[in-house]
Order: structure tokens, then C-alpha cells, then sequence
């Protein structure tokens, strides 16, 4: 079966690419010059969207009840160009109160009344617009759940890159689809050069996934570069823990190099720079010379013959006590507007043996010499720079020119701020060394360990860098809008278990309750089947939250969640108003829509069927400020109490949960879990979103006194009953190499 249409049409047939792409069967093709929608099948041509839903989901075999799916057939085709707000909401209303009662439209599996029914809504603006207002709970979730599929993401990203094929050109389209400058399919070239000294951050995301981004809309390739020009900084282990770094977003480059691989190329355009009369050695102190350069003095030595300037460079190479007092400087300008252009530093000596080249070298080239050298030698097409390089996007071509090599296109973007959020390597070291934090994967940092750790998804992330569209804004982002996003992937497919507080637990005895405990299986998550299922353990005797059993009144109907209802006919308290205990009497029959109070419970611990400690973690941010200063000193700005646990039984089913699922404890929040110690298993808790879960638990901090840098003596002195857990490193006594047991991979599923 072959699926022709353009990426332009309008509506757009999104029922039709869905289901064509769920089952498989079908090859979709998007042809800008199609004039409809066309099905070829066994020799029939199908052009109406609703015979081809049909028609697919009849060859692919896919369950339906052909009986009732031509209603839902009729009400999506309605939909998809509705307009009328009640005319939608009565539609919305219908369909929301069928779904709070059944996974699917129409079987227990996904059929095609379900994809003409969600692609209604994906095409109509108005309607997606409504279902955001989170009145319509049952079907946000049913609709969420399709769209969180596999196939519906590929389609989605399949449609994405036929559209900004075509928007390439077009000056006034929206996010990336404006496209490259001077891009040709198959001819772009792109490279993300981190630096191999420390680890990805949230920054770093954004470069790395828009670098792939572009790489793969013009099916070209993408280089991973790592600029190794500082030996004292850069270490081997720091490049592998990058590309682990790049493998948890799923990133995956189709070259990895080094600038070193080009050092004798690079040292030849120095020597060729001096030759012309375009570079110059100097001894000027580094004080002196930042204060000329502000000022716009020349230096002493910028008229140098070119034969001394050899014979400088020649000396630094050398390594030589004379040579290291030099420097090579580019002959740009001296008082040029743009303090970027005033003579640059190209060259430096560092006697500290290189990673990779030893100690064949004693000089080595400055970032912003190499960078396009390298760019140009490796076929670069553009380079994706944050636009806080733009004063230096002069230097850079200017570069190119004075070396005579191919030019490169430049192409900027604003760099990623988030509140509360550290970025400086400096002061993140400050956090390890100080014991503050558990280390470099830590789930209150802006590692990429770290934030995947804490429960981001590489889908999220995804979306929210290139939802940011080319903005040149640089703006400090709150946090909301990224874990909202990530709440949307997760929330369709994370199982669904319960946890009650141990230290707060209370019995309640049902006497009408079974005797003997019973074991029936209930599935992982109401609206998904595909989740799998549960044991769940029914018994005489349950335990139930203290605040849960302090809310209840005598004589009052609850719900006890996925059993049914329950009268309250005792309540016994102690002297402080504690709840002590709870005799309940069963009432199966009564209507649990009738009661005001749903809680979670779970059966009392026995020898045959225990519950499991966990401890529940949720985390503060690290600072009390919004944003730190340069100057500031951030050992002022640190959060008293950044993590926040609870002791927990939680249901036997968690037992089977690997590192990194992600689930939800009911009427508590998302949570990952991390690990297991001494038999208790830790769940960090994912924020959703919402603004009482990203607030800072905090009161502000007072102001600083400006310091140079954070302190590098002053010690943790917490004693054990604080709640800032001061913990070993996990990287042992090597801060920030990671063992096989510290590293985080992609998502596993807890169904396979």
C-alpha cells in the first residue's frame, strides 16, 4: 500500500498518517505536488480520507467493531472543521464521559475509530486549544497516549522535515523550518565542538540537538568534534563520559574527531600568518594587555619584523624559559569598535603533556583560531554558535580569509537559561567538592546525567529546544514549560502504583472484609492496556494515610480506589488527635461518584504478601537566587535543605521496576527509580509542572557580600538531623569520572 499527499494540504489528513503509520502496512509519501490524498491498494485508488482509515485498517487487520465505527467516522469528519464552541464542547463532553470508563473507543485495543477520532483533533486548532483547559481529563489523557506513540512521533517528525523542506526558502516561516542559509540536501555539514573538560549541561542540549537537527532535515552529516586545544584541562575520560552524555538524548554523531588531529595543519596557517604580516609575538603581560586592548593601544611589539616574530614563535614552540613569555597575536585591529577584533591571542604555550599528543607540543592554537581553520578543513557548511559569539562572528571569517581556506556559513541562536540554575563549571565543581550534592549526576544539577536522573525524557528535551524556534532572545526560563512537556510523554505509559507514609500509616480493619487475603490482577494504567497489569493484594486489614484517616467522619461513605466503597463506623485517636486505628464496614454496591473522598490503601503487611520500603526524594533547587552574578559568591546563595525524603510502603509491584522506569505513585506525583540500599528502594520525584512543584521551597537568601569566587575550604557542617545529606562522591576519589554503576541510560520500558 503506498500513501501519497502533500504536507500542504489542508486540512491536513493526520487520521489517515496516523493509522497508515501505526499499522505499518502502508508506505506514506509526501509530495508537495499531490492535489489530494491518494491510496493505492490492490489496483483501487482510494482519494476520501474516511475509505482510506477504513480501507487500512481492513488490510492491516486491525480491531474494530465495524458496527459503530461508521458513527465515529461521521463525528470525526464533523470535528475536524468545527467551529462553534458549543457544538465542540458538547462533542468533547460526549467523548470525554465514554473514556472515563473505557481505554478505547470502540475494543479493547487501538482501532480506527480511535485515529479518526484523534486526528479530528489534532487538525483543528480550536479544539486542541480546548482540551488544554484540562476539563476534559479522560480524553486529554486517551489522546495523549496516541500521540505519545512510536509511530505518531516518527510520522509527526516525518511531516515536520516535508514541511520545512519546503519552508527552507521561505524567509517568514516559524521555529527551525526557516532553515539554512546557502543549504543544499545532502551537502550540509554540521559539528557540535564541546570542550572535553567536564560534562554536558542543559546548555549544551540545545547546540547538540539543533546541530543533529539540521544534519538530518538535509540528510547530511553531523561531526562531533571535541576541541582538546588546553591540556590542562582536558582528559581522556571526559570525552567518553561526553559521548555517554550525548547517547542519553540520543544524539549520535556520523564522524567523531579532534582539533588535535589538526594541530601541524593549524601551526602551518600561524607560520603562514606571520609570513603575510598577519600575526605578531608578543611578551606584553596578560594585565597590561587586556588594559591595552580595552583602550585601544597598540602593542610594543606590533611592528616587529617578520623575522623576529619567527624566531619568537620558534622559541615558544620550543618551550624554551624565553619562548614561554611569548604569545602569537593576530594583526586584526586595534581599535576597532568590536573589542573582539583588537589583535586576538591565536597561540599560547602550556609545557603540560596533551591527552592524545603527548608531548610533541608545547604551543597550542586558542579556540577561536582553530575552530574555523578545523570548520573548513572538515567540510563544515554552517556553524550553529550561540549568539553570544556574535561579536566574534567578524573574527571568525576574518580567520578564513587570512588563511585562505573554504568559508563557512554562520548560524546563531540565544543561549539556554533556566532560574536557579548554575551553568558555570566553576562554581558546579564548588557544589562535588563541597559534598553538597551526591556528584556529577546528581538530580538537582543541570548535568544531562543529572536531569535525565531526575526523570527528563529525551523526548522532552527534544521538543522543548527546537519548540524555542530561532529566537535571539537571551532570557532566563522558569523551568514550568519543560517538565509540563515532559509530564505529557510520560504520563500515558507510566505504570500506576501506590505508596502509604510508614511513619503516618494507619490500620483500618473492614469486617465485612475477606478473610483470608486474595490476589487479583488490576492493570498498571487505567487508560493503557498495553501497560500490562498488576497483582493487587485485598485483605481484611489495610493501611490508609494518617491524613486521609484524620479527614473521615463518623458514619461517612469513602472510596477506597480500585475496590470500592467503605463506611467508616469507628475512628479511635489518641490524646494528641492521632488517629490509632479505623473499623470500616464494605459497601461494594454504594456509588463511588457520590463520594467526596477517593484514597489509596494498600493491604497490611504479612509474611505472604510484604510491602516494600521505599523512600520517596524530592529535591529543591541548589540556590536561593534566581540568577547568580559573576561576582557573587554562591557559597551565600546556598539552599539550607535541597532534598526532601519520606519513608514509604509502597505495593510488591515496585519490586520488579528496573533503574530509570518511571512511574507514579498515585495522589503523590511521577517518580523514577533509582536505586536500591540496605533493601530500601529510592524513587526521586519528577516535577510536573505545576507551579507549587517548582517553586523554590526556599526563603531567599540575603543579599551577598561580593567575593571573587566561592569559597574552596569552607566545609558542610550538618549534623545527622538536618535534612541536607551530606554523602560520599560517587565517582570515588576522582571527582567526575563515572563507574559502570553512576551512569544513566535511556529509558527502559518496565513491560519488555
Amino acid at each position: 500500500m503506498s500513501l501519497t499527499l502533500s504536507s500542504k494540504s489542508s486540512p491536513f489528513p493526520f487520521s489517515a498518517v496516523a493509522i497508515a503509520a501505526y499499522t505499518g502496512k502502508t508506505n506514506v509519501v509526501f509530495d508537495e505536488a499531490a492535489s489530494s490524498i491518494t491510496l493505492e491498494l490492490a489496483g483501487n485508488t482510494h482519494n476520501d480520507e474516511g475509505d482510506i482509515i477504513q480501507a487500512i485498517a481492513v488490510a492491516a487487520g486491525l480491531a474494530d467493531d465495524y458496527s459503530r465505527s461508521p458513527v465515529y467516522l461521521t463525528l470525526a469528519m464533523t470535528l475536524k472543521t468545527a467551529m462553534a464552541l458549543p457544538e465542540i464542547n458538547t462533542t468533547l463532553d460526549l467523548l470525554n464521559n465514554y473514556l472515563a470508563y473505557h481505554t478505547f473507543l470502540v475494543s479493547h485495543e487501538i482501532s480506527a475509530s480511535d485515529w479518526a477520532i484523534w486526528g479530528a483533533i489534532k487538525g483543528n486548532v480550536k479544539v486542541i486549544g480546548l482540551l488544554k483547559n484540562n476539563t476534559h481529563q479522560h480524553l486529554a489523557r486517551w489522546f495523549a497516549h496516541l500521540e505519545s506513540l512510536p509511530s505518531t512521533q516518527n510520522i509527526l517528525a516525518e511531516l515536520a522535515t516535508a514541511r520545512s523542506s519546503k519552508a527552507r526558502s521561505n524567509k517568514t516561516a516559524a521555529g527551525f523550518a526557516l532553515g539554512l542559509q546557502n543549504a543544499q540536501e545532502g551537502q550540509v555539514v554540521t559539528r557540535f565542538p564541546p570542550e572535553p573538560s567536564g560534562y554536558l549541561h542543559i546548555g549544551h542540549t540545545k547546540a547538540a540537538i539543533l546541530n543533529q537537527y539540521f544534519a538530518k532535515m538535509y540528510k547530511g552529516k553531523l561531526i562531533i568534534r571535541f576541541d582538546d586545544t588546553n591540556p590542562s584541562k582536558e582528559k581522556t575520560e571526559f570525552e567518553e563520559t561526553i559521548l555517554e552524555d550525548l547517547t542519553l538524548l540520543d544524539i549520535h554523531g556520523d564522524v567523531v574527531s579532534h582539533t588535535s588531529d589538526y594541530f601541524d595543519a593549524i601551526y602551518g596557517y600561524a607560520i603562514q600568518l606571520i609570513k603575510d604580516g598577519k600575526a605578531y609575538a608578543d611578551d606584553t603581560e596578560q594585565a597590561q594587555m587586556r588594559e591595552e586592548r580595552g583602550q585601544g593601544i597598540p602593542s610594543k611589539h606590533r611592528d616587529d619584523s617578520i623575522e623576529e616574530n619567527l624566531k619568537h614563535f620558534a622559541d615558544m614552540t620550543a618551550g624554551t624559559d624565553e619562548g614561554l613569555r611569548w604569545c602569537l597575536r593576530a594583526k586584526l585591529s586595534v581599535d576597532n569598535n568590536n573589542k573582539a577584533l583588537r589583535d586576538p591571542v591565536i597561540y599560547r604555550c602550556n609545557t603540560l603533556p596533551h591527552h592524545r599528543t603527548g608531548d610533541k607540543w608545547k604551543v597550542y592554537p586558542t579556540y577561536d583560531f582553530a575552530c574555523p581553520i578545523v570548520d573548513s578543513i572538515e567540510g563544515v557548511t554552517h556553524a550553529l554558535r550561540t549568539n553570544e559569539y556574535r561579536d566574534r562572528n567578524p573574527q571568525y571569517q576574518w580567520m578564513l580569509e587570512a588563511t585562505n581556506v573554504r568559508r563557512v556559513n554562520i548560524w546563531d541562536f540565544s543561549r539556554l537559561n533556566f532560574i536557579y540554575t548554575l551553568l558555570s563549571k566553576r562554581k558546579l565543581y564548588w557544589f562535588v567538592n563541597e559534598g553538597l550534592v551526591r556528584g556529577w549526576d546528581d538530580p538537582r544539577f543541570p548535568t544531562v546525567r543529572g536531569i535525565r536522573r531526575r526523570g527528563m525524557t529525551v523526548e522532552a528535551l527534544t521538543q522543548f529546544m527546537l519548540s524555542q524556534g530561532p529566537s535571539q532572545a537571551v532570557v532566563s526560563l522558569e523551568w514550568d514549560s519543560i517538565w509540563t512537556l515532559n509530564k505529557k510523554i510520560i504520563d500515558p505509559v507510566a505504570p500506576r502504583f501506590w505508596a502509604i507514609n510508614k511513619e503516618n500509616s494507619v490500620v483500618a480493619t473492614l469486617s465485612n472484609g475477606p478473610a483470608a487475603p486474595e490476589v487479583k490482577m488490576l492493570p498498571k494504567h487505567k487508560k493503557n492496556a498495553e501497560v500490562g497489569k498488576k497483582k493487587t493484594v485485598y485483605s481484611n486489614k489495610i493501611i490508609i494515610e494518617q491524613e486521609d484517616a484524620a479527614s473521615f467522619q463518623d458514619q461517612e461513605e469513602i472510596t477506597l480506589m480500585d475496590w470500592g466503597n467503605a463506611i467508616v463506623r469507628q475512628k479511635q485517636v489518641d490524646t494528641s488527635g492521632k488517629v490509632i486505628s479505623l473499623v470500616m464496614d464494605l459497601h461494594l454496591e454504594g456509588d463511588f461518584r457520590k463520594t467526596k473522598k477517593k484514597v489509596t490503601w494498600l493491604a497490611e503487611h504479612t509474611t505472604e504478601h510484604p510491602l516494600p520500603t521505599v523512600m520517596l526524594t524530592d529535591f529543591d533547587y541548589l540556590i536561593t537566587k534566581k540568577k547568580l552574578e559573576e561576582e557573587d559568591n554562591v557559597a551565600d546563595f546556598v539552599t539550607p535543605v535541597t532534598e526532601f525524603k519520606e519513608i514509604a510502603y509502597a505495593d510488591a509491584n515496585v519490586l520488579e521496576l528496573k533503574t530509570g522506569d518511571i512511574i507514579q505513585f498515585e495522589r503523590k506525583g511521577y517518580y523514577i527509580y533509582d536505586n536500591e540500599k540496605d533493601g530500601v528502594r529510592e524513587f526521586f520525584k519528577i516535577p510536573d509542572g505545576r507551579a507549587a512543584g517548582i517553586a523554590s521551597k526556599a526563603t531567599p537568601a540575603p543579599q551577598s557580600t561580593p567575593g571573587k569566587s566561592a569559597p574552596a575550604t569552607s566545609k558542610d557542617t550538618s549534623d545527622d538531623t538536618t535534612k541536607m545529606y551530606k554523602v560520599k562522591s560517587v565517582y570515588s576519589g576522582e571527582v567526575g569520572i563515572p563507574d559502570d554503576d553512576g551512569k544513566m541510560y535511556k529509558i527502559r520500558s518496565v513491560y519488555d
